[in-house]
């Protein structure tokens, strides 16, 4: 294992306050070749070896380099179709974490319908067999893209807010689908009472992303540790919060404890707020002082619509969660991955 992520999941296990609540617990992750899904395995099992793990994955070989040997052994790993397994099959299930969707606007865009099948499909699975093997708690992964355009960030965004979204825009394929799926969640929750929660995330990074990771703190990390400008491909308007990938875990994980069936919450760090523009200044400030920023704008590029949204996060927080890493802090553990 990587140092950086193995230093980031000790330092989770030895502050997460609600581990005595999760032993002997049985969990089904999907999506446990992504960095969220793939680190919140992790986290798990350095919370207590009495944690069990099942692993709905497409690509076997790809989800198990991912893991260290000792690791696996708490992991059962399932090479299927997410959709068309049998999880009857299982024994019993305490809780769901639905980590897998599409995530790269590129494919949102060249595939959208599929994109909207998969996040559809996949989540009606996963309350299906929420609702079968009666867990004790289950966690929809959603995104801030549910919020829609947003133009005035002098107040916070909580989780009744709803911004424009063009329902004819091919782009909406990601954003829509997550939409129709929260409502699902809540009529789960409501009409058979499936005890499932909604965590609304906003842009996610850590030790652990992929080389080819395309969101813009990952690729501007990636600038940073060798030494190149940073080029924006738009006016860089867009604004929003950021969070650390183990920050987010442990809001997942008191989501999932805490939280109330059918309710939506906010995931950031609001105190790194800012634009992609300011961003990339933040870098060139504080990072790597000899890169410049520049400006080549590109069409056709895959991205959402320029928007401000500056989540709150006083739901999450009246659950007892608190943000670890800043802004600095983000860039100084993915830099050091990265290198």
């Amino acid at each position: 294992m990587n140092r950086i992520v193995e230093e980031d999941v000790s330092l989770f296990a030895k502050h997460f306050e609600l581990s005595n609540q999760l032993t002997k617990s049985t969990f089904l992750v999907t999506g446990a070749t992504g960095l969220i899904g793939s680190s919140l395995i992790r986290c798990l099992l350095a919370l207590n070896e009495q944690i069990k793990v099942y692993a709905p994955v497409r690509n076997l070989k790809k989800a198990e380099v991912l893991f260290d040997e000792r690791q696996k052994e708490h992991i059962h790993f399932i090479e299927c179709d997410l959709v068309e397994y049998d999880y009857s099959l299982l024994e019993k299930i305490d809780y769901i974490v639905h980590c897998a969707a599409p995530t790269s606007s590129k494919f949102f865009v060249e595939h959208p319908v599929e994109t909207f099948e998969i996040i559809m499909d996949g989540t009606k699975k996963m309350l299906q067999l929420a609702r079968q093997k009666q867990v004790r708690g289950m966690v929809y992964l959603s995104s801030l893209e549910v919020y829609g355009e947003s133009h005035d960030d002098s107040l916070s965004v909580k989780e009744d807010f709803q911004g424009y979204l063009n329902p004819m825009s091919v782009r909406s394929s990601y954003p829509m689908a997550k939409r129709a799926t929260e409502n699902l969640c809540c009529l789960y929750a409501s009409e058979y009472g499936v005890p499932v929660k909604i965590a609304r995330l906003t842009q996610t990074s850590g030790a652990g992303i992929t080389k080819d990771d395309s969101r813009i703190i990952a690729q501007f990390a990636r600038l940073a540790a060798h030494g190149q400008d940073i080029v924006l491909h738009t006016t860089g308007e867009s604004s929003r919060p950021y969070c650390y990938v183990t920050d987010s875990i442990s809001a997942l994980l008191y989501i999932l404890l805490k939280g109330a069936d059918g309710e939506s919450y906010n995931v950031a760090n609001d105190s790194t707020y800012l634009s992609a523009r300011g961003m990339a200044e933040f870098v060139h400030n504080n990072i790597n002082p000899n890169s410049q920023v520049k400006v080549e704008l590109a069409d056709n590029m895959g991205y959402a619509p320029p928007t401000k949204l500056r989540l709150d996060t006083e739901k999450l927080m009246a659950l007892g969660w608190r943000p670890r890493y800043g802004l600095k802090e983000i860039f100084e553990r993915l830099i050091e991955y990265l290198g």
